[in-house]
């Protein structure tokens, strides 16, 4: 089992003197501890995940400062963007970190993040799919047909070219099946989380992504890669651990609640979160923080995680993605890395 880090702040907004402390000192324990990557979300026009608005501009910086550790998109919305910018934008980072680049797909979810492309918000997910292939395209040195500034036609490529010959490529999902087998189709990796899914459900999906992977005539034997992101927190003491993390953590669900509910996700009917009642909420979020606690995160303590590492493995996860920016003091999470790297020797 592969751990990294993954980075998805609870609220922009909040000042401490220093909004990158965490990102960039986590990082840097990172990769002195062996971790696999450090990963990076883009999100825009909401304080939740607001510090990220843009993931290659965050593993520029990750690469500055890192010498062996990934650097990982998680993710880059891709119908926001055009192939080339991506290409570009990540070469930078491959080049800025000796190649270590890479990225994860998405393919968007909140109607107002479309204000940046509002043309590919319909077609987001087929958009997303012929982009990653476009962007692959352009990483081998390809280039693409666009129409320039006089209507005219060109074929352009993206420069600076990358150090890696190959650009790592990952889709996220939020628990479709479908989504799990088009990542096995194209030969990508597999980001996905807790959030709406059950674990024993997770397991049937990773079946159908190794699957689709193991169909594809070019796979040469590769088993796919499936990268599972947790919120963790580890202490010495349960008690301990648990009260330290039932405030931020709370917190942090009931503000990406908003979100969810407010999002209209796989066709489902969306939730004006206004008209829950406070009772409703507070029994959503409660019962949520429970069922993260208990075994859907990595919180309490290095024997209890270790048995949870053991289930992600049973499920099929390659790599645990430890989300640790959910509301925590920066100092408390940084102190708290000692704990997390206990795990990650025991549970190789």
């Amino acid at each position: 089992m592969d751990f990294s880090l993954f980075y998805f702040a609870n609220d922009s907004r909040e000042e401490d003197g220093d909004r990158y402390r965490l990102l960039m000192e986590g990082a840097k324990f990172a990769d002195r501890n062996g971790f696999e990557a450090v990963w990076t979300p883009e999100r825009h026009f909401h304080p939740f995940g607001g510090l990220y608005p843009n993931p290659a501009v965050a593993g520029a910086a990750i690469a500055a400062v890192t010498e062996r550790v990934k650097i990982r998109a998680g993710s880059v919305v891709g119908p926001l963007h055009h192939p080339l910018r991506i290409a570009e934008e990540w070469s930078v980072v491959d080049n800025l970190s000796g190649g270590r680049a890479g990225v994860s797909f998405a393919s968007g979810w909140h109607a107002a993040d479309f204000a940046l492309r509002p043309e590919n918000y319909e077609n987001r997910r087929t958009v997303m799919l012929e982009q990653i292939e476009q962007v692959r395209h352009l990483w081998r040195g390809g280039t693409v047909t666009v129409t320039d500034g006089v209507g005219s036609t060109r074929e352009l490529g993206s420069f600076p070219p990358p150090v890696q010959p190959e650009l790592p490529v990952w889709v996220t999902s939020a628990g479709g099946v479908e989504t799990f087998r088009n990542a096995g189709r194209i030969g990508a990796g597999l980001l996905t989380h807790l959030l709406g899914q059950e674990l024993d459900d997770l397991a049937e999906k990773i079946a159908a992504y190794r699957e689709a992977v193991a169909e594809r005539p070019e796979s040469d034997g590769w088993p796919g890669h499936v990268v599972l992101m947790v919120h963790t927190y580890l202490s010495p003491d349960e008690e301990s651990a648990r009260a330290t993390v039932h405030g931020p953590l709370t917190d942090y669900l009931r503000s990406s609640l908003g979100l969810l509910l407010g999002a209209q996700l796989d066709g489902a009917r969306r939730i004006d979160p206004s008209r829950l009642s406070p009772e409703d909420t507070d029994f959503i979020v409660e019962r949520s923080f429970d069922r993260y606690f208990d075994g859907g995160g990595l919180l309490g303590t290095v024997d209890k995680c270790e048995r949870t590492v053991d289930r992600f493995r049973q499920l099929g996860v390659d790599e645990v993605a430890c989300l640790i920016d959910f509301g925590l003091p920066s100092k408390t999470v940084l102190d708290g890395l000692d704990e997390l790297k206990q795990l990650v020797v025991r549970s190789r």
